[in-house]
């Protein structure tokens, strides 16, 4: 039972850290496309940023968070669903705030990107891996290795 508690508060502290990462892309994204290219359109920017972000976020939590062997793209259409309804609100929210009632768009950014961190954890959790979580290469290793010093 505390073995199984360890192993998903590590999970926890892995996903914030590797969505952090994939904050980070997201807003450096956002700083190229606004400050850099000039796009005009907030919330165009905040569109190329967030599927930058999804992209790299998919990638390392699959492998090192979940740890997940389930087929690729099925747990990329399951992930698509979550942006399906949340993607268009965050943007209509960004063009919202940001474009209409002139808050900081890096606020805006930051009020998102909070919602994304928490809401997308519990979908991948309990939707995504919830069936195929520890089952690759990396898991099977480290279970070999609990086994060996039993």
């Amino acid at each position: 039972m505390q073995t199984e508690k360890k192993k998903e508060t590590a999970r926890v502290i892995k996903f914030v850290l590797f969505s952090a990462s994939a904050g980070i892309i997201e807003t450096l994204a956002m700083i190229l496309c606004e400050e850099i290219l000039k796009i005009p359109a907030h919330w165009l920017c905040y569109a190329i940023a967030l599927v930058l972000s999804v992209l790299w976020n998919f990638t390392f939590n699959r492998k090192f968070t979940f740890q997940s062997a389930a087929n690729v793209p099925r747990a990329m259409l399951l992930v698509f669903l979550f942006y399906v309804p949340f993607a268009p609100f965050t943007i209509w929210n960004e063009h919202f705030l940001a474009d209409t009632h002139g808050w900081n768009e890096y606020a805006v950014l930051a009020i998102n990107m909070a919602l994304n961190l928490s809401l997308e954890y519990l979908w991948d959790n309990f939707v995504v891996y919830r069936n195929s979580k520890d089952t690759n290469d990396i898991a099977k290793k480290k279970q070999g290795k609990e086994q060996q010093h039993e």
